[in-house]
């Protein structure tokens, strides 16, 4: 079976749109604006999510989704901004348990509304469970069961306040492939019924899987999805074992998934905190880019661990040599052993040292690549020097259609 890369789009603005109906539910409720920031589709192992979620705590409220389409759906805000947000709703402190649920309740139900209307099918919803959680066990249990896991997380920020929040929705495999395979979805039904019987609206031009695969299609297994994201986690691991016998650190691989975002979407989610590091251009199949970012606190730290000694400036001449050969030995790490696992030849560039806003540096990369493509297979990986606790993060965006060309050929026989 293979899953669309078009189909796929449709699904990823339909949960940016319904996260724009939930942060307006949530504005409403609250008095205070939110924006949306990111929305993706993670593709990974449930082991491998579960640890991206290790030491977040969290309150929220979970429900399980019925009917047009099953799974789970989750809003978890951070435990840190609790007060923050009991303060802006009806009843406060001493309402939190049912503040909170009803909060959610609400959001969610905005947010699936979208989602029913598409389908042409209503979305039921079971009675909403508030929840306090830490790590993974902000997700429902057994949602993280199997190989080849499909995450949709929404992030949405308050423009003036100290409070952010994420959605989450884990669908059920079997019905979900069946959306993403890039079959014709049926016509939205007029007053199709969303969560807990909010009347969704119509879809607008532009959402049925149809139009969305239009002009040629990008077709991947879907269980070459899964495969690729632990291939991301063997070039993690290979980059790792690079640094290590480089510099002589102990050096470990925090967590590594594929996403399915916005090209737009990137550089807000690398942030305006100052960084330092390194770009490639990958050349072969796929080719892209790949850029290795440090925070500038983090990136001095490393480059000085590296020196034999202390450089004239944190980040002048001495350090900006360490970082780029540093960014070398991780990059080959990492294209090794892609191109070992999908049969191809992939090469980089000479390093590009970058030192600028973190957004800043990626927006010419995805200039480029969007070009050709609006969405980008983001790989992640966090990788962790213990002796300097200098940590950096690894953005791969190859090119989409060489990338499901070799993925499809993973499948073959």
């Amino acid at each position: 079976m293979r899953v669309d890369v078009r189909a796929l789009g449709a699904c990823n603005r339909l949960a940016e749109r319904g996260a724009e109906q939930a942060a307006g539910a949530l504005a409403s409720l609250t008095g205070t604006d939110l924006a949306v920031e990111v929305t993706g589709a993670s593709v990974a192992s449930g082991e491998d999510l579960a640890k991206s979620f290790a030491g977040r705590e969290s309150i929220g409220v979970s429900v399980g989704l019925r009917g047009g389409l099953e799974g789970e759906a989750v809003l978890a805000f951070d435990a840190a901004h609790a007060d923050a947000l009991l303060s802006l709703l009806p009843g406060g402190q001493a309402m939190e348990r049912s503040a909170v649920t009803e909060v959610g309740n609400i959001a969610l139900g905005g947010f699936l509304d979208g989602w029913a209307n598409y389908l042409g099918k209503a979305i039921d919803m079971t009675p909403p469970r508030y929840f306090e959680a830490d790590g993974a066990s902000v997700l429902p249990d057994g949602a993280l069961a199997g190989d080849g896991v499909f995450l949709f997380e929404s992030r949405l920020d308050a423009t003036a306040t100290d409070l952010d929040f994420s959605i989450y929705m884990l669908p059920d495999s079997g019905p979900f492939r069946d959306l993403v395979v890039g079959k014709t979805a049926p016509a939205a039904a007029p007053g199709a019924k969303g969560a807990a019987g909010a009347g969704a609206t119509g879809a607008g031009g532009g959402d049925t899987a149809a139009e969305s695969s239009g002009g040629g299609t990008t077709a991947i297994p879907y269980e070459s999805l899964s495969t690729f994201a632990s291939l991301a986690k063997r070039g993690s691991a290979n980059a790792a074992d690079n640094i290590a016998m480089m510099t002589g650190l102990e050096t470990s691989v925090d967590v590594s998934r594929l996403r399915f975002v916005p090209l737009a979407d990137v550089p807000a989610e690398v942030g305006t905190e100052p960084h330092a590091g390194t770009v490639f251009e990958l050349r072969g199949d796929p080719s892209g880019y790949l850029a290795i970012l440090f925070e500038e606190e983090s990136a001095a730290k490393i480059a000085a661990a590296m020196l034999p000694t202390e450089p004239d400036e944190p980040l002048g001449g001495m350090a900006e040599n360490a970082l780029c050969e540093l960014g070398n030995v991780m990059t080959s790490g990492f294209i090794d052993g892609w191109a070992n696992v999908l049969g191809t030849s992939i090469s980089h560039s000479p390093p590009e040292f970058v030192h600028d806003i973190g957004a800043s540096a990626m927006s010419p990369l995805v200039a480029k690549l969007s070009r050709r493509q609006d969405y980008g297979f983001v790989i992640d990986a966090a990788i962790r020097t213990e002796g300097v606790q200098a940590r950096c993060d690894v953005y791969a965006l190859p090119d989409e259609r060489e990338l499901a060309a070799a993925l499809a050929r993973l499948s073959e026989p």
